[in-house]
């Protein structure tokens, strides 16, 4: 089982948002049946199962085992991933595009970044998984408080300045089998995790 699945299919999105789907998923982390998920989530058996394939059909579930039970074949499933990420692909018509305002002031404009960053590595995750290969990716999270807006702002403008002169060294144009990596810095206020509002 994965961490993370990064969901790319717009039908898959579809599937995974549906309440009840949703709900046999995340029971899935640990695997079951239809049997033993329809006495959890309070619907018929069958139903269950119904829904277990649609998972199944879209990858969002795997088989793990059948156990033979007398002339039935009782099939355990776990989800595949322990959690997932909706890309911005599964809705490539309407995608954040950064482009489109590039405000770096604003909150949008930082969410539409942040969508081309799920789009991004989920897509290099897919590729990484089809090659057996590992992603070379590298992130810092961590808070800071500001004693004031005024610091806020002389913090950005440091953090700026330090980023572009770590590119400026390091940038090498010309460089003979050299990739190309994309570099994010982000700075917005913590949210509580209850109520998703801004902390005071």
């Amino acid at each position: 089982m994965l961490d993370v699945a990064v969901i790319e299919d717009p039908a898959a999105a579809e599937v995974s948002l549906d309440p009840v789907r949703a709900r046999l998923l995340a029971e899935l982390a640990v695997p079951g049946s239809a049997t033993t998920l329809a006495a959890k989530v309070g619907l018929p058996r069958q139903k269950v199962n119904y829904h277990l394939k649609t998972l199944e059909r879209y990858g969002l579930v795997e088989l793990v085992e059948e156990r033979r039970k007398g002339n039935v074949t009782e099939r355990v499933m776990r989800a595949t991933a322990a959690s997932y990420v909706i890309s911005p692909v599964a809705l490539a018509a309407v995608a954040p595009d950064p482009a489109r305002s590039p405000d770096q002031m604003s909150a949008r404009w930082l969410l539409a970044v942040a969508s081309r960053l799920v789009r991004d590595v989920g897509q290099l995750i897919t590729g990484a998984a089809k090659a057996r290969q590992k992603v070379a990716t590298f992130a810092i999270d961590g808070e800071i408080r500001f004693a004031s807006a005024a610091d806020r702002a002389a913090f950005a403008l440091e953090l700026a300045e330090a980023v572009t002169t770590l590119v400026g060294k390091y940038h090498d144009e010309g460089a003979a089998g050299g990739r190309d990596h994309r570099v994010i810095v982000a700075v917005h206020p913590s949210t509580r995790p209850d109520t998703g509002t801004a902390e005071s």
